[in-house]
Formats: C-alpha cells, sequence, structure tokens
C-alpha cells in the first residue's frame, strides 16, 4: 500500500545525540536506537473514522523521535500497519449501508492527506492488513502446529466445503509463557484484574466459553454469514486484532527492533498480546522499548466516536486552519501527558507561528541569541523523552530576542519541528 508524499526535511550542522524516552514496560527512560540505525513500529488506524486529533498526536510523537534519529545521524527504518478490516470498521461500514472495502479506501485516503498536511514523515512500509492475510494464517497455523494456539466451537460459525463448522482459534497465554521469552503483563505491568477489565472494555471476550484462560485472546475468527473470510489451513476466516501487527512488525523490522509505539489505549491488551504473539512465533521479544502517547480529550470529557466528540484534523482544515497550526498545538504538549483540547489552545498556536515566521525572517541580530546555541537548546530538549514544549519554550525565546542566524533557525524549526516558516 501506498503511504503518502514525504516532506523534505533540512540538514543541519552538527549531529544530535540519540534520544532518550519512556519505556513503558521498565518504567524508565532509556536510549532508543541501535548503532547507525534505528526500526521503528507505529500501530496504524482501523480506517472508518480517520483523523481525529489523538491519531494526529500520537503519529506526531513518532515523527519528532523519527527526526531527532535522523539528526543524530541515524537510518530509519518505519513500519505502520492498516487495519482494514475488523469488526469496528464492518459494523461501522454495516450502520452506513457502505461497502466495508469502500469506506476503509475512503478513510485511508483521508487519513494520507492529513499526515502529509501535517508534515508527518511516512512509514517506509505501509501495509494493510488484507495485503498480509495469507501472512497472518501462516502465522496462525505455526503457533498451532507449536501447541500455543487452540480451537473453540463457534455454533455461529459457517460450514467449510467439507462441510465441517468452523472454529475460531485463540493464542494459549500459558503455553507461550512455557515456551517462549514472553509473559503476559511484561509490556504493561498491570495486575490480573485490571487485564480482565481492560480486555473486556478493548475488544477482548474474557467470558467467552470453551477458553483456557480468559486473557486468551483471539488470532482467527471463523467465517460468518456476511463478513469477509479467506482461506487457511486453520478454515475460512479473518485475523484477529493483535496477530497482524505482529506479523507486519516481524515481516519488515525482525526481531527486537528499536521503538514500538503507539497510544496508551494500546497498551493493554494490544501492545502485549502483540508481543506474546512475535515471542512465540520468534523465540525473541518484539522490541526494546514501548513508547506510548497520551490521550486527548475534548470538552472535559474523553474523546470518543459515540460521545460525538471527536476533532477532526479533515475537519480543521476544511475550515481554514493552517496545518502548521495544528502541528504546533500538538506540539505543545508533551507527548506522554493525557490533556484536553481547547479552542484556546489553536489560537495560541496561531499566534505562535506568526511570531516565529516574522521573527526568523528578520534580518540577522548580533545582539540577540547566538543560533548555534539556540539549536543546541533544542537538541537537548529533545532528546529528553521529547520534550516538545521545552524546545517551543527555547523557540520563543529565541524569536523574542532575535537570532544572529535566522536562517539557521527557520531549517532548525523544519527538521526539528516539523514547522515550515
Amino acid at each position: 500500500m501506498r503511504a503518502w508524499q514525504r516532506p523534505d526535511i533540512p540538514t543541519l550542522p552538527g549531529r544530535s545525540a540519540a534520544p532518550r524516552i519512556h519505556d513503558t514496560a521498565s518504567g524508565r527512560q532509556v536510549e532508543a536506537g541501535e548503532a547507525d540505525a534505528a526500526r521503528l513500529y507505529v500501530c496504524g488506524i482501523t480506517p472508518y473514522d480517520a483523523t481525529h486529533l489523538g491519531h494526529a498526536a500520537t503519529y506526531l510523537a513518532f515523527d519528532t523521535l523519527q527526526r531527532v534519529w535522523r539528526d543524530a545521524g541515524l537510518t530509519v527504518h518505519y513500519a505502520q500497519n492498516v487495519t482494514d478490516v475488523d469488526d469496528p470498521l464492518l459494523e461501522r461500514a454495516a450502520a452506513t449501508g457502505v461497502d466495508w472495502r469502500a469506506l476503509a479506501d475512503e478513510q485511508v485516503e483521508l487519513f494520507r492527506a492529513d499526515m502529509e498536511a501535517l508534515s508527518i514523515i511516512p512509514p517506509d512500509h505501509y501495509v494493510a492488513v488484507t495485503e498480509v492475510i495469507d501472512e497472518i494464517a501462516a502465522a496462525v497455523c505455526a503457533l498451532w502446529d507449536a501447541g500455543t494456539a487452540y480451537a473453540v466451537d463457534a455454533p455461529d460459525a459457517l460450514e467449510g466445503a467439507d462441510g465441517i463448522r468452523g472454529s475460531d482459534i485463540y493464542f494459549d497465554i500459558t503455553a507461550a509463557a512455557e515456551s517462549s521469552p514472553w509473559r503476559i503483563g511484561d509490556e504493561s505491568n498491570l495486575d490480573r484484574e485490571s487485564m480482565l477489565a481492560l480486555f473486556a472494555e478493548r475488544g477482548g471476550d474474557p467470558d467467552r466459553p470453551g477458553k483456557r484462560d480468559p486473557l486468551d485472546p483471539l488470532l482467527w475468527r471463523a467465517a460468518r454469514a456476511g463478513e469477509p473470510a479467506w482461506e487457511s489451513r486453520v478454515g475460512a476466516g479473518r485475523p484477529g486484532w493483535h496477530i497482524e501487527c505482529s506479523v507486519i512488525a516481524l515481516t519488515e523490522l525482525g526481531t527486537d527492533f528499536a521503538v514500538q509505539g503507539g497510544g496508551s489505549d494500546l497498551i493493554f491488551p494490544h501492545h502485549d498480546m502483540s508481543a506474546g504473539h512475535a515471542a512465540a512465533l520468534s523465540g525473541h521479544p518484539l522490541a526494546e522499548v514501548y513508547s506510548h502517547a497520551g490521550m486527548v480529550a475534548y470538552d472535559g470529557q474523553k474523546r470518543s466516536k459515540s460521545l460525538g466528540n471527536l476533532v477532526l484534523v479533515s475537519r480543521l482544515r476544511a475550515g481554514g486552519t493552517d496545518p502548521r497550526a495544528i502541528r504546533l498545538a500538538l506540539l505543545a504538549q508533551h507527548y506522554r501527558a493525557d490533556w484536553e483540547w481547547t479552542d484556546a489552545q489553536l489560537v495560541e498556536a496561531e499566534d505562535r507561528l506568526a511570531r516565529w515566521s516574522d521573527a526568523f525572517h528578520a534580518d540577522p541580530s548580533p545582539e540577540g541569541h547566538d543560533s548555534t546555541d539556540v539549536l543546541a537548546a533544542l537538541r537537548t530538549a529533545l532528546t529528553d523523552d521529547l520534550d516538545t514544549p521545552r524546545a517551543l519554550a527555547v523557540t520563543d525565546a529565541a524569536a523574542s530576542a532575535g537570532v544572529t542566524d535566522p536562517a539557521m533557525l527557520r531549517d532548525a524549526v523544519d527538521a526539528l519541528l516539523g514547522i515550515r516558516l
């Protein structure tokens, strides 16, 4: 699947240090990246209502990480999935009377346009689940053969050509823990009671009869009437949620890659289970660092499609908002923080954009801030757990005082913060 147009990124004098970011699994700030390269996987959208500000904030966080890596001289290999077949998408398509493929295509195209407008660096590998069904089915078969998957009766499943009704296939978390370096909770650090509550809330089925453990996640859903299905050795059906990311990440990046990223709502069960699937398949940890962006609320409530309080990037853009101001409003919040969007933040971002544009297109100021020092301060802020609010404060001070080399600062703001002045 094609991604979107890559922004031009200026090359700056000198080099950044390698960034240190918060690792959810260990609870510590750790250096992220390998010797001269960095492999990154960020979970993509389920394309039925793209792109809200929560999406934008998450992808901007890992765009910032990429920019710091590249400024440090690292080669970045970035993969992202698109969950273009899943229950929420199928339910939205059925409710609106639209073919699920058409809905997915429409929303993915809208997402591409939003990401390009926001100057988000695209993934090198942008992979739709429907493009890798065979690989996912093969992975499910491998888990079955290894004894880490099992069948659960599905009375509403369709019969196959052999007249045998299909079964749902589940991941055995106990068997996986005995045969791989993974244990449930390694990434989330949650107790079992919390896991059960989140599992039920976020697409799991802890009360499903026939499961060996209530937390065992679905690997393969047997074909049902009116649902898309693909043939496999474990019967006709479609992938579960977590296995798709495991397979795409292993295929495109391999094991032990630098950072697995996403929103904090993915910590459990998605990232815990994806790591478990990958470890059971490969015998290795999936990633070295698990990094998560905070949640964005609106009008005092968590953003939610059901509440109808999503702020969509496309609607802001259609209303005439400069995408650079949207980006600046998001950068004003630390990526790991939970925060609330207000219209005032956008006004503040528009004012900041105007001030920066004026300041860094002005004549050099010999009495102003030394541009080399400002660049160093920007790098220091961003290598410290991607501290964009501090980076904005550094730039605000430089804009107020004037700088010795405005062109250098224009390039720095473009390369490190993604704002072209």
